[in-house]
């Protein structure tokens, strides 16, 4: 299958290209020499319009390799200039759905705390606020589903590295497949049950939002009648005035 052939794509104009980011993916090419998202974008892009040459496109924001969900590109500078700024100034709204292997002791709540990044050893830490480079985060998070096992909604005030892993660590339930924080064994695709289900952009040229949706992989991980009802409504794009 070539690399085109492969991706998924949920919405494109002459501005934004939103794609469905499969776990084990990276966004950007790695030290692995896998294949990225973004190459297969770009392979798109080229292939669907008769583009020549190297094509543009502008990561934007990203998702860990193992998570799945919708991720978005800017296919022009303006774009992506405009796109990177809404998420640095907060202008976007992430909702991501987790799996763990125990619901928390409350259904609901907000997770406010400062994490460290060591980047040697890639992992994140919370930390006293007082640290040298330490950050804030801060994220919503409700109870969904259980089903022996527990479907979370995690809505991200901020963007920080791992920030959404530590924070159900931080709950006491670990998201399943997370060996780095807490979970006891792997998934067997090697993923983490995290997906980035909605991504709401103000478009970057026209005063709209753009609300992207996708369900999360076919896998016994995600059997939760919310994900099964989300399936059946399957990916969606919609542009919505402000």
């Amino acid at each position: 299958m070539s690399r085109a052939a492969a991706l998924d794509v949920l919405y494109v104009d002459n501005h934004v290209l939103a794609v469905c980011k499969p776990a084990g993916l990276p966004i950007v090419p790695d030290s692995s020499g896998d294949a990225s998202l973004l190459e297969q974008a770009r392979d798109w892009i080229g292939a669907e319009f008769s583009k020549p040459g190297k094509v543009f496109l502008g990561v934007v924001h990203r998702l860990d390799r193992p998570v799945s969900g919708v991720v978005v590109f800017g296919r022009t500078s303006k774009g992506a200039a405009r796109l990177s700024k809404a998420f640095a100034e907060r202008g976007t709204t992430k909702v991501y759905w987790g799996v763990v292997a125990k619901p928390p002791s409350e259904e609901s709540g907000s997770i406010e705390q400062h994490l460290w990044k060591d980047t040697e050893r890639n992992r994140v830490h919370v930390v006293s606020p007082t640290q040298d480079g330490a950050r804030s985060a801060s994220t919503n998070w409700r109870l969904l589903e259980e089903r022996g096992r527990a479907l979370l909604e995690l809505i991200p005030e901020t963007g920080r590295s791992h920030q959404l892993r530590v924070a159900c660590a931080t709950l006491g339930s670990p998201l399943l497949g997370d060996l780095r924080y807490g979970a006891d064994r792997p998934l067997e695709d090697r993923s983490i049950a995290l997906h980035a289900y909605s991504l709401t952009v103000p478009h970057p040229t026209r005063d709209v939002d753009l609300v992207i949706r996708t369900p999360p992989p076919d896998l016994d991980v995600w059997s939760f009648d919310t994900v099964r009802k989300a399936r059946q409504l399957g990916s969606r794009a919609a542009e919505v005035e402000r």
